[in-house]
């Protein structure tokens, strides 16, 4: 058993474990709490990967940014303290549901053919993103980043549409 086998197994057991958490607490601080963890994990994993600048990306954006965003937003709007227990029959279908997509996964996966290994994936990782970012993935970069401006605007249309609805029945 090699260090980096121990560290992937570490690393899946914290991934795991943060995403157990995240789904069986029920104040809603602490489901975020874990939900970092489970960025946290996925950001090591990234690493074992030679993939340090999504991992960094990662840990800046969704462990801290999002991360951020759902407090603010769970401060900012009423919530119950705690959320109410699912019961064992709606467990049981969300288990059932995600044991058959695993299998359909795995069984998918299993001999799947992914061409050769690239050898110089750890060498300037970053630096080879972004020449591949403006070269030639160019327009689906500028289409994602206009489907991003979209969706804020629409949420901001949103927002303000519920505001304008509760104005009018108050008054």
């Amino acid at each position: 058993m090699t260090g980096e086998l121990l560290i992937f197994i570490f690393l899946f057991l914290v991934t795991i474990t943060g995403g157990l958490l995240m789904i069986n607490l029920t104040k809603v601080i602490h489901m975020v709490m874990a939900l970092v963890l489970t960025f946290l994990g996925i950001a090591g994993l990234f690493i074992l990967l030679s993939a340090e600048f999504v991992a960094v990306v990662q840990v800046l954006i969704y462990s801290g940014a999002i991360t951020i965003i759902m407090l603010f937003g769970i401060m900012l709007t009423k919530h119950s303290e705690e959320e109410p227990k699912t019961g064992w029959a709606k467990k049981g279908f969300v288990f059932t549901g995600i044991a058959i997509f695993f299998f359909v996964i795995f069984f998918g996966i299993r001999n799947l053919s992914l061409g050769p290994q690239a050898e110089n994936l750890h060498e300037k990782n970053t630096e080879q993103i972004g020449i591949m970012l403006f070269t030639d993935y160019v327009i689906p970069f500028e289409l994602v980043s206009v489907v991003l401006l979209v969706s804020l605007v629409g949420a901001v249309i949103l927002a303000k549409k519920d505001g304008k609805e509760k104005e009018g029945e108050e008054l």
